[in-house]
């Protein structure tokens, strides 16, 4: 039987020193936020420092949402980012324009939910958790019905995102099987700066993910 590995993103970066150890601890890509008004959203230069200590180590996403088309042109070739997640209310037609190093993020409550998503081209996408109460999505660390995910992993190379830890993502790689699991809040330090890391909290959703990958047993079905 071929073996599994789901992938890990590790989003919500905000320094060096934490790209340096999630890459180190063996994350597969990187998030940077992008998205302005947000807790994780950091500057170009700090972005510019990010990548340029783990950029030739990882693959590097930029979260961004509802840009001109030529503003995120400019700041993926001027930073060096290797992939774009749109995370704001960009349409199919929008995505065109950066397949395929990009992605759309799309946020589901219900199965009618995977309608829209089918409409985005690409051979990736992220499903994440509805708008939390304050209209918010993504990095909120609210968890969601994740098996709604799985018709559509039979069919394209899918994201999970929304409320993931250390404690439930081997039960949500079971219920869907991702081709990744995106994390921000679950591996962060209660308390501290926003976006700030904790190693042991990296460390115990790394393992996480591999030992459930393990006992899949076998590939998903044919994508």
């Amino acid at each position: 039987m071929t073996p599994v590995r789901v992938r890990t993103k590790l989003c919500g970066i905000t320094s060096v020193h934490d790209a340096e150890m999630c890459v180190d601890l063996g994350a597969d890509s990187l998030g940077l936020n992008f998205v302005s008004g947000t807790k994780r959203c950091i500057s170009e230069d700090t972005a510019r420092a990010i990548i340029a200590a783990v950029g030739a180590r990882t693959l590097v996403v930029g979260v961004v949402a509802n840009m001109a088309v030529n503003d995120l042109t400019r700041l993926k070739a001027e930073l060096g980012l290797h992939c774009l997640q749109l995370h704001g209310d960009e349409t199919p037609d929008f995505l065109q324009y950066f397949l395929p190093h990009a992605y759309k993020a799309v946020a589901v409550k219900t199965p009618d939910d995977l309608t829209r998503a089918r409409s985005f081209g690409g051979g990736y996408i992220l499903l994440d958790a509805p708008p939390d109460l304050g209209g918010r999505t993504g990095g909120t660390g609210v968890s969601w019905s994740y098996e709604l995910a799985a018709p559509l992993a039979l069919e394209r190379r899918v994201s999970l995102a929304g409320g993931l830890h250390a404690g439930n993502v081997a039960a949500a790689i079971h219920a869907v099987r991702p081709w990744c699991v995106d994390v921000a809040s679950g591996i962060e330090i209660d308390g501290a700066r926003a976006g700030e890391k904790c190693q042991a909290r990296v460390v115990a959703f790394i393992d996480a993910v591999t030992r459930a990958s393990a006992e899949l047993g076998s590939a998903p079905p044919a994508r």
